[in-house]
């Protein structure tokens, strides 16, 4: 039994071998060798995306709100109270742009997306609206927290409302997508800045920007028409609004619309996405100020950083928002900058970055995106991650965007791939030669042979399971810990007798 262990074992790490470090780069490659990554266009790997995600994400927000455990939430826990919702918002936005390439001919994806996603589009813009969602901003705003300041929270309401009444035409909720558009729309254009906070004492210009767009696609369902608000609304984001760089800050006073932070990539990247749309010739002069700051080449990759250069102990951070900051790379700044430039028609820096983008989320062969699952809340918002990446595969130029092409792949990109694959390659090599020592060896002696034989039993069968159920993160440590079995004894010590033959008169003949 214990060599049938050891087989099963070199049969359990060639398969880890091929799924964690065989087929990512292989895949990673393969999508990277896509045009609509360098020119306008839905990637293949988006499409495919979609089509896995879309059931996940379905019976992932229904059992959610079934379940109420987001009203049970601290507002401290920004990113279980947050992330389920904006990781919705951004599954619709992805589902708009999906559903505009499939009318303009493009049915990679099989059915009519709104058709397909149809219970997940539903699910996403019910979790968004549902009263236990919104516990933690009642915390801060009271029981008027839909009709004072809030802006984050209201902005998503009317983003969520919006993609379903686009997407489904199912009239679903539009009292409460009209309330919330004129009393947003109302109480940003009597601010004395234009600005509002998200959380008492708390500005993010970026959110209010974004609410602004929302506000301006609302209209096209509504009927109605802001588009005196939205040219008056510029006003909070310019002149001594403004940082050193004359970018918008990070966060501001709400009240003045003074700055009291340097602009920062992550909201650089989010500015830049929903400007194109607003203030076209504003936005261009943004995204040519924030590639100009921000841009940087540094240990083999592109992207954009997360501070600008000179600030002291900034390159190596982290919070909420940047995520991690490696060597001044911010990872959400990268991320959502590569969504900014394809907005704004950069597709020579959208390129590189979709590129390291696609070498790093580790897509496995089950569809699921490794490393954005990992750094989702795996409890809260385990698809936030991979919501976050369709939408920004599928985003597509402004109209009346000058369109430049080029970009090439990072070295950062042949390092991680290749390096990967002659790790996988190793593994499997590695199992083989001890698959094969084993048939040849005679039966190991091991300690207590058969307590070794349940615990790999169960390690086996734990790691089977909940691979299966979807915590294939779990499933692997299980798997990893199931290979360190059987621990063998100790070989005895071999001892050496000098033996002359009787025959020769040798030294060792008495």
């Amino acid at each position: 039994m214990i060599r049938k262990i050891i087989y099963i074992n070199c049969g359990i790490v060639v398969l880890l071998a091929v799924w964690f470090f065989i087929y990512p780069p292989v895949r990673a490659f393969l999508n990277i060798d896509d045009p609509a990554l360098r020119q306008p266009g839905i990637p293949k790997v988006a499409w495919r995306l979609y089509r896995k995600l879309t059931p996940r994400y379905a019976a992932w927000a229904n059992q959610r709100v079934a379940q109420g455990q987001a009203g049970t939430l601290s507002t401290q826990n920004i990113s279980g109270t947050e992330w389920p919702l904006f990781g919705s918002v951004f599954y619709l936005w992805s589902l708009e742009n999906l559903q505009s390439a499939w009318e303009a001919g493009d049915h990679r994806g099989g059915a009519e997306p709104r058709v397909f996603a149809k219970n997940a589009i539903i699910a996403a813009s019910e979790l968004v609206i549902d009263p236990g969602h919104a516990s933690w901003v009642k915390k801060h705003w009271g029981q008027g927290f839909l009709h004072r300041e809030n802006v984050f929270y209201r902005m998503l309401v009317i983003a969520a409302l919006t993609s379903r009444a686009k997407l489904l035409h199912d009239n679903a909720h539009l009292d409460l997508l009209r309330d919330q558009v004129e009393s947003l729309s109302g109480e940003l254009d009597a601010s004395p800045s234009g600005l509002l906070e998200d959380y008492p004492g708390e500005c993010y210009p970026g959110d209010v920007m974004t609410a602004v767009a929302c506000i301006q696609r609302a209209d096209a369902v509504l009927g109605t028409d802001h588009s005196k608000f939205v040219a008056r609304a510029l006003r909070a984001f310019i002149g001594d609004k403004t940082t050193r760089l004359e970018l918008p800050p990070y966060m501001a006073h709400a009240v003045s619309g003074k700055p009291v932070s340097e602009a920062r990539g992550c909201a650089n990247s989010y500015i830049c996405l929903a400007a194109p749309e607003l203030w076209p010739a504003q936005a261009r002069q943004w995204f040519q100020l924030y590639d100009r700051f921000f841009w940087q080449q540094r240990i083999t990759a592109v992207g954009y950083r997360e501070y600008p250069r000179g600030l002291p102990k900034t390159d190596w951070t982290m919070d909420v928002d940047a995520g991690p900051v490696i060597a001044g790379h911010g990872v959400s700044a990268s991320a959502f900058g590569m969504g900014a430039a394809r907005r704004n028609g950069q597709f020579d820096r959208a390129y590189p970055l979709a590129c390291e983008m696609l070498a790093t989320v580790w897509e496995l062969p089950n569809d699921v995106l490794g490393i954005p699952r990992l750094l989702s809340n795996l409890s809260e918002a385990p698809l936030l991650g991979e919501a976050g990446i369709l939408w920004l595969l599928t985003i597509q130029p402004e109209k009346g965007f000058t369109v430049k092409v080029g970009g090439t792949v990072p070295t950062y990109v042949y390092v991680v791939l290749i390096s990967a694959l002659l790790f996988g390659i190793f593994l499997v090599l590695e199992a083989c030669v001890r698959f094969k020592a084993a048939r040849q060896e005679p039966e190991p002696a091991v300690w207590a042979p058969r307590l070794q034989i349940g615990v790999w039993a169960c390690l086996l069968g734990g790691g089977v399971g909940l691979t299966w159920i979807g915590f294939w993160w779990a499933g692997f440590i299980l798997l990893l810990l199931m290979l360190v079995l059987p621990f063998r004894k100790k070989a005895p010590p071999i001892e050496e007798f000098a033996i002359a033959s009787p025959s020769t008169g040798g030294k060792g003949q008495p």
